[in-house]
Parts: C-alpha cells; structure tokens; sequence
C-alpha cells in the first residue's frame, strides 16, 4: 500500500528529530528536505528516517525575497493524498503545489510560525492569500492564531501544533536531577544563580543583563550570572564584568552540548533571563524546572515566550527597560524554598502537557484524517 503522507521541509534541524521519527513510524511519512540550514544548527541524521527520499535544493531568487525548491511540485503527481510542508509564503514551489493539489483534491498542511502581525501590508497580503490555499495551518503558537482569526480565518482551519524539543530524553536527565555545588564550588558563594544559554551575541543584549547584575551587586543584592553558549559576535562582552567590577560573579561558562550538564545547571539556577529574543531556550530551562525572565516585545520572540506565564512560570520585563528589568530578576532571586518548588512544578507541567513531541502527534494524528 502506498504512503499516504509526504512531508517537504525547507530544513532538517536536529532538534526536530524526536517529532520526526514519531512520525515516521506511526505516520508512515515520507520526507524530503531542503539544503537550507543556519551555520550554528545541527542537522539531523536523514539515515534514522525510514521515510527518508531525497534533500531538494532550494534556491533563492534574485532581487525578489522568494526561493524556490526544486523537485517539489512534481511530488504532486505522486500517490499522497496528504502534504505537510514548510509553510513559507516566501516559497514559489509551495505556492505551485498548493495550487495544484486545490486542483487535484488533495490536502496541503501549512507548518509554520502563520501571521505574527509584523509585516507590511503587502506581506500580510501574500501569507493570506497563500494560506487560503492550504487546507490546515500548523501553527507554533495561539499569538499567530488569535492574528489570523482577527484576518479572517477560520478557527477550524487553525491548528496549534506547539514546538518541542527532545522531551523523552529530557526526562530521564530530570528524574535524577538534585541539587549540587556546581556553583559554589565555581563563585566561592551562595549567591543566587542567573543564567542565560544561547550564542553569545549582540541580538541577545547581554550586556544589559551583566549591567543589571553588576547593579543588584552595587546595592546590596548579591547574585551571579552563569553563560552558556559559544562567543558568537559580542566582541569586548567579557571584558564587560572586569570593567564593572563584578568578574568574579561572572562565568563565561562556553559552549555545552552534554545534556547532563545542561540539565545540572538550570536546575540548580534561580531564573533564566534573556533580554533579547527567546524561543527554545524558554522550554528547555523550563522543562528543568527553572523560571524564565524576557522582554515584552512579543514579536520579536519565538512563539515558545508563550508558555511563561507572568508571576507563574516567569515574567516579562519592559523592552530596554533595565530598571524594570532589574526589579523583576529581585523579585524571583528572592523566592524562597518553598515558592521555588511549586514554581518548578508548574514550569514543567506546562512543558510536560503540550511543548513535546507526544503532544504534537497526538494533534497531527487528529488533524490527518
């Protein structure tokens, strides 16, 4: 019997690769995949796939912010009758394979991030009149659907998918966690903990969060801040503490890919603080247990700030706004033992309901009929 579904992705992060073998096996999917991939992602082993057919080019066209990826619209005369794929306005071949399965009675899935509301009109009149052609829209979060709805859309047509990482894995990593002196032994205190992970970059404004630290420091509220991730481009950022005077409650911890460690340091962490933009680091830190602080320009983040939930699972803080920020990292350093384990509860019940992989078969699986 020939496979019914066919995924096209423009990608093929690693991070994806538990919701992608779940959907292998119980989906019976068959996948290709475009060359399109960022330098500091990982790409997933196409070889664990059984579903696995082919990498597709993508190739962009000049002068007129669309691509196009090669191969796909011929996947149209194939017998699937059902195709998730990337759900990029920008990708002409998308556009041809919508249109032609509208034609031929077969069902395009659009996977993606929808309307987020922050493009120019013109922008906001190709994604709608793209989307009208798909018959579902996976969506990463309910910011994009209430958007689209406010567009026009049907509800029904709008599917909140959730975005994952590898939750079983995870699991396990936390089921063993308990408390340890990796950052005693590191700062010589017993100071609070603030941490941050992701590349090291101006995007990330890091520097405000060393500012802020250096502040609560010079006022009589000692904490540290431990930073995780490769130096990216935030050439002068480590002379930045020296230069505040507060290098020894700094740690440039580098970069960490081993899970374990990973999983030691949130968890043994009071808060994790991100100026600048969020996304997947607000699920791992919170599937740790450990509460997240950022901005309120909402579009500006990945759709994963929607699982903090202020004063619960963490809080936002005025854009740029240091004062405020500083303020709102006193109020969950200051948490007490008992507080601190009732919010952890909470920040990995939110993760443990919907950010993960079974979530997001469950909800493909209802979707696909």
């Amino acid at each position: 019997m020939s496979k019914q579904i066919c995924c096209i992705f423009n990608s093929a992060p690693h991070y994806r690769m538990p919701i992608y073998s779940i959907m292998d096996t119980e989906l019976e999917c068959d996948f290709y995949f475009g060359d399109w991939l960022a330098d500091s992602i990982k790409q997933l082993d196409f070889n664990t796939l059984n579903g696995f057919k082919k990498i597709l080019s993508i190739n962009q066209i000049p002068l007129t912010g669309f691509e196009w990826q090669t191969g796909v619209w011929q996947l149209i005369f194939k017998p699937y009758k059902h195709y998730i794929i990337t759900g990029t306005p920008g990708s002409l071949s998308n556009w041809l394979l919508a249109c032609l399965a509208k034609i031929s009675g077969k069902k395009i899935y659009a996977w993606t991030h929808g309307m987020k509301g922050n493009t120019s009109t013109m922008g906001k009149l190709i994604e709608k009149m793209f989307y009208r052609l798909c018959h579902r829209i996976l969506l990463y979060g309910n910011h994009a659907k209430q958007n689209m709805i406010a567009e026009g859309f049907s509800s029904e047509k709008l599917v909140v998918i959730y975005n994952s990482l590898d939750h079983q894995k995870q699991l396990v990593f936390r089921k063993n966690l308990k408390k340890t002196e990796i950052f005693s032994n590191h700062f010589d205190n017993n100071n609070p903990v603030i941490i941050h992970t992701g590349r090291i970059q101006k995007s990330k404004k890091i520097d405000q969060l060393i500012q802020v630290v250096a502040n609560l420091n010079m006022t009589d509220i000692p904490c540290n801040l431990v930073l995780v991730g490769p130096n990216a481009d935030s050439e002068g950022l480590e002379t930045l503490p020296e230069d505040l005077k507060i290098s020894k409650n700094v740690w440039f911890y580098g970069p960490c890919y081993d899970e374990a460690i990973i999983a030691e340091l949130f968890y043994n962490s009071d808060v994790c603080v991100s100026p600048g933009p969020i996304g997947l680091t607000a699920l791992h830190s919170m599937t740790y247990g450990c509460p997240v602080i950022t901005n309120d320009n909402f579009s500006g983040h990945g759709p994963e700030y929607e699982a903090l939930y202020p004063g619960k699972t963490g809080d936002f803080f005025k854009n740029n706004d240091l004062e405020d920020l500083n303020v709102k990292i006193q109020k969950w350093i200051n948490k007490d033992k008992f507080d601190k384990k009732s919010i952890a509860k909470m920040c990995q019940d939110i993760v443990d309901a919907k950010y993960n992989a079974n979530y997001q078969i469950d909800v493909l699986k209802s979707t696909i009929k």
